[in-house]
C-alpha cells in the first residue's frame, strides 16, 4: 500500500539515546507478571508483592502498578490498602477521562509510538480493565461492609462506560481519517502469520463490546436491590441479561426482583457468591513482514501484540456445596479472556497504522542515510539495528484480574455455614439481608473472603425533589443502611487453601 508521507529524517544519536535510556521501550511486562502469578498461583503472596515491588522503583508509579498491587492486597483480604492502591489508579484513570473529555480523537497523538514503539505510550490501562477497576473497588468496599461506597463505584461505573464510548465514537473517526490520507488498509486479517482465529472467533465478535461486563452491571443489581432501589437495581439486571442472554440466574435477578424482599424472613440472608477463577491473559509481541510501499521499498517488518490465554481459564467450578449437602449451581456470566481479546480487536486498527507510520519513518530514515554514503552509511546500519532493537509490541496488560467469573445466588438461613468448592472448605459467616462471598481460584489455590456484615433490612426513604436533581448519592438515599455494630470486625482474613478440581 502507498504511504503519502514525506521523507523522515532522524538525527542517530537522538534516537540512540532514547533506545538506551528508555527502560519502557526494552521491558518486558509479560516476564515480570508470569512471574507474579506463579508465585499467587503457589499461595505465596507476600513474595509477589515482593517480586511485584522489586520490579517497580523509582516512585513515579504507573496505572499497572497500582492495579496489580491493589489486586494482590485483596487476595490477602487488606480490603482498606488494596482499595488505597485502587484509588490511585483511579486517579490517573480520571486524568484520562478528563483529557479525553476535550480532545476531538487522538489515537494518534504520540511521537514516541511512531518512532519507537507502543510502549513509549502513556499506558492509561484498555477500555475493560478502565470499567472493571471501578468494580473491584466495588468488590473491595462490599468486602469491608461499606454498601454505600461500594454504590459509589457501581455510579462511576455507568458514568465511566459512557465516557469510554464517546471517546471510542471519535478515535475511530480519527483513525478512518488519518488511514484515508495515509492509504493505509491494512486489517489484522492481512496480517500474514498472524493468529486471526483469536480474535475473530464467534465468542469474541459477539461480544457487544470489549468493556461492559455482564458481572459488573449484576452486582450494580444487587447492590441497588440490598439497598432497597429497586428502580436501579431493575436496569442493572436488565443490561446484565443484555449482554449475556439466556443465563437463568441473570434473567431471574430481573424477573423476581418485585417478589424477592417478601419471600425472605427476617432470619435468612440473600447471598451471591462470586466465584474468579484463573488469570487474564498476557500479551506478547510477534513481528510480522507488512507489504509498505516506501521510497521502492516493499516489505517492512512490524510488532504486534499476541494475547495468550492462562491454560486453567477454562477450569471453572460449575457448583458450590452448601453445609455438606446442598449443591448450588454456578453460572459463568463475564469471560475477561473473551473481552480482552474482543478489546485487541477493536483497538487494532490504530495498532497497525500506528505500526505502518512508525516502519515507514524507520525506513526513510535508514535511507537517507546509506545514500549519503561513506561514513554516513555506517551510521545508516548502526540506525538499522536500534530500529530491529526497538520494534516491539506493547505487552502491558492488567494480568492478575482473573479469567472469568462465575455466580450464584441463593436464600440461607443468617449465621455460619460450611461452604465447599471442590475439595476445599470454608466456614462462612452470613449476617444482614444481603451478603456477597467472593472467592478466587488461581493456580493450585482457593483464597476465601469472609463476607462483612450487609445492610439490616434497610428502609428507603424517598428523596426531595430538589435532592433528586442536585445529588442522587443524597443521606436520604443511603443513610439508612446500617451495618452491625461491633461483628464486622470479626471478619477473618482470607487464607489460601489447596483447590481441588472443578
Amino acid at each position: 500500500m502507498p504511504i503519502s508521507t514525506r521523507p523522515i529524517s532522524l538525527a542517530l544519536p537522538f534516537l540512540l539515546t532514547i533506545t538506551l535510556s528508555g527502560c519502557s521501550v526494552m521491558r518486558s511486562y509479560d516476564d515480570e507478571l508470569k512471574q507474579t502469578i506463579d508465585l499467587v498461583g503457589k499461595g505465596q503472596i507476600d513474595q509477589a508483592l515482593t517480586h511485584h515491588e522489586a520490579n517497580n522503583t523509582g516512585g513515579d508509579f504507573d496505572l499497572l502498578y497500582y492495579l496489580e498491587k491493589g489486586e494482590l492486597l485483596r487476595l490477602k483480604s487488606q480490603y482498606k490498602d488494596s482499595a488505597g492502591a485502587w484509588l490511585l489508579a483511579d486517579q490517573k484513570v480520571n486524568e484520562w477521562e478528563n483529557e479525553a473529555k476535550v480532545r476531538a480523537g487522538a489515537i494518534l497523538e504520540n511521537v514516541g509510538a511512531v518512532v519507537l514503539n507502543d510502549k513509549t505510550r502513556r499506558y492509561d490501562g484498555h477500555d475493560y480493565e478502565k470499567v472493571m477497576l471501578s468494580t473491584r473497588l466495588a468488590l473491595d468496599h462490599l468486602s469491608a461492609g461499606d454498601w454505600n461506597a461500594a454504590r459509589t463505584e457501581i455510579k462511576k461505573t455507568h458514568e465511566r462506560e459512557a465516557i469510554i464510548a464517546e471517546i471510542n465514537a471519535k478515535d475511530t473517526e480519527a483513525l478512518e481519517q488519518e488511514s484515508k490520507e495515509k492509504g493505509i488498509t491494512t486489517t489484522f486479517k492481512d496480517l500474514n502469520g498472524y493468529p486471526v482465529e483469536t480474535l475473530n472467533s464467534a465468542e469474541v465478535t459477539t461480544l457487544k463490546n470489549g468493556y461492559q461486563s455482564a458481572f459488573s452491571h449484576y452486582l450494580a443489581g444487587f447492590v441497588y436491590e440490598a439497598l432497597n432501589e429497586q428502580g436501579l437495581a431493575s436496569p442493572g439486571y436488565r443490561q446484565a441479561i443484555e449482554l449475556q442472554p439466556n443465563i437463568k440466574i441473570l434473567e431471574d435477578g430481573l424477573a423476581t426482583l418485585e417478589s424477592r424482599p417478601s419471600l425472605r424472613k427476617p432470619t435468612e440472608t440473600d447471598v451471591l457468591f462470586v466465584v474468579e477463577s484463573g488469570a487474564a491473559p498476557a500479551l506478547s509481541s510477534i513481528t510480522i513482514p507488512v507489504p509498505v510501499i516506501v521510497s521502492n521499498l516493499g516489505v517492512i517488518p512490524i510488532s504486534f501484540p499476541v494475547l495468550h490465554s492462562d491454560p486453567s481459564h477454562t477450569l471453572q467450578p460449575s457448583t458450590i456445596g452448601i453445609d455438606g449437602k446442598d449443591t448450588l449451581p454456578l453460572a459463568g456470566v463475564t469471560s475477561l479472556d473473551t473481552m480482552s481479546k474482543r478489546a485487541l480487536r477493536d483497538d487494532m486498527p490504530g495498532i497497525i497504522v500506528r505500526g505502518i507510520l512508525r516502519a515507514a519513518a524507520k525506513t526513510m530514515s535508514q535511507k537517507a542515510l546509506m545514500d549519503q554514503g561513506g561514513g554516513v552509511a555506517i551510521a545508516g546500519i548502526a540506525l538499522n539495528i536500534a530500529n530491529v532493537i526497538t520494534e516491539s509490541a506493547d505487552e502491558r496488560t492488567w494480568r492478575t484480574l482473573p479469567a472469568t467469573i462465575s455466580i450464584g445466588r441463593v436464600t440461607l438461613p443468617s449465621g455460619k455455614h460450611d461452604i465447599a468448592i471442590g475439595s476445599s472448605k470454608q466456614s462462612i459467616d452470613i449476617q444482614g439481608s444481603h451478603a456477597i462471598v467472593v472467592t478466587r481460584l488461581l493456580g493450585n489455590q482457593v483464597y476465601w473472603s469472609q463476607p462483612a456484615f450487609g445492610p439490616q433490612m434497610p428502609v428507603y426513604t424517598a428523596p426531595s425533589a430538589i435532592q433528586a436533581i442536585e445529588n442522587t448519592d443524597s443521606p436520604a438515599i443511603t443513610g439508612p443502611n446500617k451495618k452491625a455494630p461491633s461483628k464486622s470486625k470479626k471478619k477473618k482474613a482470607s487464607k489460601p487453601a489447596q483447590q481441588a478440581k472443578g
